[in-house]
């Protein structure tokens, strides 16, 4: 048989290795739910505990980089420590080790058999559990077929003594093989694929356990780009998780190095003497299991390198409410109090996220496009926070007053909900300007600008006038946001005269208008939240309108645009 042709048949047996073990992945995730995310968040306290977890969802979803990255993304958003997200990604090399040893077992006479019964449940079945758990045994037989393949593949190189002795150098020189399996992990995404194919490998006598070893070491180092390429573009304490994954594993690899000649020795004695599949897979398991007792302790000291690593201060992202207090609901002078406390905080968060949101479409940031989206959840969780907590004080005696007071608190909370999602409107408005390299006038740019300048005054004014229910900047506001409109509607007709002209390109037109549109319904919230103070709330149409849907005035604005 030809190299090219054995090239060839691995390839493809490798090909139906990765899709079988993400569709069994996914079936999984799909079984479990958003629960194995909420799982993630609650418990991950204590390191062990974050150990714990991080190795239960990654054995569920069959890879660790995708926990890895789903770390990553808590600890950016605030969810998770630096600390924390350590342990969970120990927990996860762990987590991870569970894939080699299921295709340890010799399942080749049952192959057929599996993928025949997973595919039967997947598309007969009408129970969307079934469907998902037929499609987890799919998943499975396909990742043993592909296995076998790779296998039967490399049945050939035994009798290319030039490969063989390739395979003993490794042996002989570790870091050689080291550097083999990090290249491998690298190409090919996934540390499981490349055990995988390691294990297929050895099964032909083709390399042995001295040779295994340091590749199974780089394929560990490999798996640690997934989460450094997550992390690009991310807070500095989601970086340093990610340069955390990197060390651990490196560190790791070192230590076993070191100690390479009784680390083979321990795996032989706790494995079968004539099953090197099985050998590999616990040598795997042993590595991912034995550095995390060693690291675990020294917790502490690997946040601390990881820091020195990656230098810089960064103020995180405080998640949920600070003032709401559930203990003073039995006085609603005093909840309504810090309810409005609350309010301003979120109102300030909305306030920042509009003023990066026009300053990436400007300035064409990527980087300022990613921190609105993860405040964007912030407002969110708030403005639910918020109204839950005002929903429990309305169940308490108030004072006409205070009825009133409580009503205008829950729409300034509805309003500046809003406002956040507009400002997640504009950061996609500058995402698109930036993917399609969309081109704007000197002229348009510079009244986009001064319209957001006064519209950004006005809005943080409606601060001060619910800290101190000032009556005269609530009528200012109202009478700016008069202004507002007169704005709108001479940029717009700028806008078209110039388009008219052939001065504007369409594309770039209808990105425009839309953002008019965006900044101007800005300013009904800023109004809307003046009329709080004066006591005159007219409820709009967007209290009722979810947020995936659009706005009746947006839909509106945008028939106009085009």
């Amino acid at each position: 048989m030809s190299i090219p042709f054995i090239v060839m048949n691995l390839l493809g047996g490798l090909a139906l290795f990765i899709y079988g073990m993400r569709t069994m992945g996914e079936g999984l995730q799909k079984v479990a739910g958003d629960r194995l995310r909420k799982f993630l968040e609650t418990l991950t306290s204590v390191p062990i505990v974050g150990v714990l977890a991080g190795t239960v969802v990654t054995a569920i979803i069959q890879s660790s980089s995708a926990t890895t990255i789903m770390v990553v993304g808590f600890v950016n958003a605030g969810l998770m420590t630096l600390r924390q997200a350590i342990g969970v990604i120990m927990g996860a090399n762990i987590g991870t080790t569970i894939t080699a040893q299921l295709i340890a077992f010799k399942l080749d006479k049952f192959v057929m058999p599996i993928i025949a019964v997973g595919f039967a449940m997947y598309f007969i079945s009408k129970s969307k559990r079934y469907k998902y758990l037929g499609q987890v045994i799919l998943g499975f037989g396909v990742l043993f077929l592909g296995l076998n393949i790779m296998s039967d593949s490399m049945y050939p190189l035994r009798e290319y003594e030039g490969f063989t002795k390739l395979m003993a150098d490794f042996g002989r020189y570790p870091l050689v093989g080291v550097v083999v399996g990090i290249i491998m992990t690298v190409l090919i995404q996934s540390s499981s694929a490349t055990i995988g194919m390691l294990i297929a490998v050895a099964s032909q006598g083709l390399v042995p356990l001295d040779a295994a070893i340091p590749i199974l070491l780089g394929d560990n180092i490999g798996t640690c780009v997934t989460a450094v390429l997550a992390s690009v573009g991310t807070s500095l304490t989601a970086r340093r998780a990610a340069l955390a994954h990197v060390f651990f594993n490196t560190f790791g690899a070192i230590i076993f190095l070191t100690f390479l000649p009784f680390f083979k020795e321990f795996v032989l004695y706790i494995s079968p003497a004539n099953d090197i599949a099985r050998q590999i897979a616990n040598a795997h398991t042993s590595f991912n299991l034995v550095n995390t007792i060693i690291f675990l302790p020294l917790i502490r000291l690997l946040e601390k390198v990881v820091c020195l690593a990656a230098p810089g201060e960064e103020v995180q992202i405080r998640r949920g409410p600070i003032y709401l207090d559930e203990r003073v609901l039995t006085s609603p002078s005093i909840a309504l109090s810090l309810a409005t406390k609350e309010i301003i905080r979120m109102g300030k968060i909305s306030f920042d996220n509009l003023e990066k949101a026009v300053q990436s479409f400007v300035n064409k940031d990527y980087n300022l496009i990613k921190q609105i989206k993860d405040m964007e959840e912030v407002i969110d969780e708030l403005e639910k926070e918020i109204t839950f907590y005002l929903a429990k004080t309305a169940q308490y005696s108030m004072t006409p007053s205070q009825s009133e007071k409580h009503g205008g608190l829950i729409h300034a909370v509805n309003d500046f909900e809003r406002v956040g999602d507009h400002a997640e409107n504009i950061a996609d408005l500058a995402q698109k300007r930036i993917e399609e390299n969309l081109p704007f006038s000197d002229q348009a740019i510079n009244e986009l600008e001064n319209m957001h300048k006064y519209l950004m005054d006005t809005l943080y004014l409606c601060i001060p006038t619910l800290e101190k229910e000032d009556r005269k900047l609530a009528e200012e506001i109202v009478e700016r946001e008069h202004q507002i409109d007169l704005m709108e509607k001479k940029l717009r007709k700028n806008h078209i005269e110039r388009l008219n002209a052939g001065l504007c390109y369409p594309a770039s037109g209808v990105v425009y208008l839309d953002l008019l549109s965006n900044l101007e319904r800005v300013g009904d919230h800023a109004h809307n939240i003046a009329q709080v103070i004066l006591g005159e709330i007219f409820p709009t149409v967007e209290l009722n309108i979810s947020k995936e849907g659009k706005e009746a005035k947006d839909e509106e604005g945008e028939k106009q645009n085009k």
